[in-house]
């Protein structure tokens, strides 16, 4: 499969955003990986992002918080949250849409590519 949509992950662990950087490239993803919410949200790709990858808890802002003001600027990517905590996942602001899926980790590769081409699928 060959894709030139851009999929952004956002996590404060190296090794997530390695691993998931590999996998995706595997599947033809262009990929950028960003270390903080505040790092994506500064950068240039922000408008070329088709599908988000974020880590729930991570220093200064949370995924949440980040998805939640990318709504309030009227920026809406579809985004996965990956979470290393177990439990029900939190809830995003009422005015904000659902995320697209929650993930556990670790999480199953083969669920997260097909959630991802599902996304992407529903983008095209």
């Amino acid at each position: 499969m060959s894709n030139t949509a851009i999929i952004s992950i956002i996590d404060d662990d190296e090794s997530v955003r390695i691993a998931l950087d590999g996998l995706l490239r595997a599947h033809g993803y262009r990929v950028r990986t960003y270390a903080s919410a505040m790092d994506f949200l500064s950068s240039c790709e922000l408008q070329n992002t088709a599908c988000l990858i974020s880590d729930i808890q991570m220093p200064g802002m949370t995924g949440i918080q980040m998805y939640d003001r990318l709504s309030t600027q009227g920026v809406h990517i579809p985004i996965i949250f990956i979470t290393g905590y177990p439990g029900v996942p939190p809830r995003v602001s009422a005015a904000t849409p659902e995320p697209v899926a929650f993930f556990p980790k670790p999480f199953d590769c083969a669920e997260l590519i097909a959630c991802i081409e599902s996304v992407m699928a529903g983008a095209a």
